[in-house]
């Protein structure tokens, strides 16, 4: 049996605690020592034109739909926005190819296919498996599948452990999931994403609300008007990073392999600079509605996102 793996997205703060315990621990043993560092395991990155596709499972209105797809689609498309881009927060992941010696080449990213599931198939209480079960509904071959759960759906682990995840499984896998059809063994990568607004913002949408826990200070004004959708834009951004560096669990990665810290985790809570707990860093305000982003995408939108990790510079780096 081909195997299936899953890379979660630690909540804010339990990312916060975990890099506090590191840093407290004196005197590491050599293991420890490795674990703290941010490495290359020699494993496969993405490569090739890859498609984004996006699974819509429960309600979401055109307008959150078009936060989503506007977000994905300005990735790949430098020239028409403004500066600083969500593209060319994007290329900040074409720098763990120079450093690889699996591909030398960046991968691309379009726009796939929509699949949207109003009538909630699986319930609105999802296990992991079933996030797999949803993710095959998408592209098998070159293809990164999206899983976005609406507001009123709970899933295992959302708001207690995880903000999201993301994983991969094959088409071995796949045939299983979709009643024992026979298929070709291709791996493929899907991600997870839940809307926290009404479940747990203040753990999965911070800064745009405030935290249960730590710090706090007034939420900052979400850019879309849509505290949930903002929020899983956020988390998105930072799950896409992460597939594409990490793909296969022998990627980019600090920390155990069990519970890495991948090219946007391994730097919680920056979003610019001057970033500290509870406290985003130094951002751009939009003078119109007041709020707060870092990044300019397709169609006049902005966007919230997270700082990556620099290998060429072992420090997280910033739009603004």
């Amino acid at each position: 049996m081909a195997k299936l793996s899953t890379f979660v997205l630690p909540l804010f703060l339990a990312s916060l605690s975990l890099i506090s315990h590191i840093l407290a621990t004196s005197q590491p043993t050599e293991s420890t020592h490795n674990e703290m560092l941010f490495q290359y395991h020699n494993g496969p990155l993405l490569n090739g034109k890859i498609s984004v596709n996006l699974i819509w499972y429960g309600k979401f209105t055109p307008s959150q739909k078009s936060i989503i797809s506007d977000f994905v689609t300005s990735l790949s498309i430098p020239s028409k926005t403004a500066q600083p881009s969500v593209a060319t927060w994007w290329k900040g992941t074409h720098k763990y190819y120079s450093k690889s010696s699996s591909s030398s080449s960046p991968f691309s990213l379009t726009m796939g296919a929509h699949i949207s599931d109003q009538t909630y198939s699986l319930g609105k209480s999802i296990t992991s498996r079933q996030i797999q079960q949803l993710a095959a509904r998408g592209g098998q071959s070159y293809a990164i599948n999206v899983v976005l759960t609406s507001a009123d759906v709970s899933v295992d682990g959302f708001c207690t452990s995880r903000c999201g995840t993301h994983g991969y499984s094959s088409t071995s896998n796949v045939a299983h999931l979709r009643g024992g059809r026979k298929s070709k063994n291709n791996k493929f990568t899907y991600i997870w994403v839940g809307n926290s607004e009404t479940q747990c913002p203040g753990q999965c949408a911070w800064p745009f609300h405030q935290p249960i826990y730590g710090p706090q200070s007034p939420p900052l004004i979400a850019p879309n008007n849509d505290v949930g959708l903002d929020g899983m834009v956020m988390n998105l951004a930072s799950l896409l990073a992460g597939t594409v560096t990490n793909p296969f669990g022998n990627g980019y990665y600090q920390g155990p392999k069990e519970a890495p810290l991948e090219a946007a985790s391994a730097c919680p809570g920056v979003y610019g600079k001057g970033a500290y707990p509870g406290y985003a860093g130094d951002l751009l305000v939009d003078p119109i509605n007041g709020a707060s982003y870092n990044a300019n995408g397709l169609n006049g939108r902005k966007y919230l996102l997270p700082a990556l990790y620099d290998p060429s510079t072992s420090s997280c780096s910033t739009l603004v």
